[in-house]
């Protein structure tokens, strides 16, 4: 089948393009390329411009009458800069979803899967959060996932439109083909600090708080291979209308992660065991604001969709160290 995957020249969308490719989908991209680079989209079926362009989303349906469900990812992402910037967050991210979910009602294209966030997710005692459980946001970038759910929610009851809402935390990684990957320019991830540091890049790497109530005193996170949360978009096209039959939902939310969760010991080890080097650590508190983290149960996930992770940690770290070294040919950039 078809599929129009908003932001589908960004992270995700594009290892998600191309896991429904490998399905024997076709995707059409919409992306404004804000943040998405072009090279990310190949020579897919691609629109640029603005998901709250609505002559520009009556031409995509027009184009490819056959495109039978939405994915819609196209969204601003990074929580600092959305401190700074709460309005834009709120305008690109709320506004304009706002004005596709109408337009897709209109057009009578109501299959929508949105990818949100696990961070909306207060933190709980035992750190394994379940979708029905108490909901925190802590920032803006957060609210504007929580408030897209509540908008598809209440659009939802009023119309045809129907949703599966995919929650996750830390996806790692590149697709299988080392094609596309992390590509945001300012970003600063564990993984690969830790890799340089065991290579003699850095000094050494910080392990900020070793005192939490977690199994090793570090914190916990819930980190996921992107090829496997691309696969769990595809699950999600593919048992859409089982999905929501079995449910009775208008919107049903769905954890996709590992199910047990990696403290910072155990990524070490895991980033130790793939570069063959240990990595050299120094010790310190934790920092102010710092969570202990949280893990997504993905049973819901697995039993509606058949979804399961495939790729193990040292694997997600080994693509995305992979990625690092071939970041820049791509991209033109570190």
């Amino acid at each position: 089948m078809k599929v129009l995957v908003t932001g589908g020249a960004g992270y995700i969308g594009s290892v998600t393009c191309k896991a429904l490719e490998q399905a024997g989908h076709v995707p059409v991209v919409l992306d404004s390329l804000l943040s998405g680079p072009r090279v990310f989209v190949g020579d897919r079926i691609f629109y640029e411009g603005d998901i709250a362009d609505r002559g520009l989303l009556r031409r995509v349906f027009e184009e490819h009458p056959d495109i039978e469900a939405t994915i819609h990812m196209a969204a601003r992402i990074v929580v600092p800069e959305s401190v700074e910037l709460p309005y834009e967050y709120y305008r690109d991210n709320v506004a304009k979803s706002l004005e596709l979910f109408d337009e897709l009602v209109a057009l009578g294209r109501t299959r929508l899967i949105f990818s949100s966030t696990a961070s909306l997710y207060a933190l709980s005692p035992r750190f394994e959060v379940r979708e029905g459980d108490p909901l925190a946001p802590m920032s803006p970038y957060a609210r504007t996932k929580r408030m897209m759910e509540q908008v598809i929610e209440d659009v939802s009851a009023a119309t045809p439109l129907r949703a599966i809402i995919l929650r996750y935390f830390n996806p790692i990684g590149s697709d299988p083909d080392l094609e596309t990957g992390y590509h945001l320019r300012d970003a600063t991830h564990v993984v690969p600090l830790m890799a340089q540091a065991a290579l003699g890049l850095r000094d050494r790497f910080t392990l900020t708080g070793t005192d939490l109530p977690t199994r090793d005193g570090t914190g916990i996170r819930d980190y996921i291979h992107v090829w496997d949360l691309a696969r769990a978009h595809v699950a999600a096209v593919e048992r859409f209308d089982e999905a929501i039959e079995r449910t009775g939902e208008t919107a049903t939310y769905l954890n996709v992660g590992g199910g047990d969760g990696v403290t910072v010991r155990e990524l070490l080890a895991a980033v130790e065991r793939v570069v063959g080097k240990d990595v050299p650590v120094v010790e310190a508190p934790s920092r102010p604001g710092d969570a202990v983290g949280a893990f997504a149960n993905a049973d819901r996930a697995r039993d509606l969709l058949g979804w399961t992770t495939e790729l193990s940690l040292d694997e997600a770290i080994r693509s995305a160290l992979a990625w690092g070294e071939k970041r820049r040919a791509i991209l033109g950039y570190d």
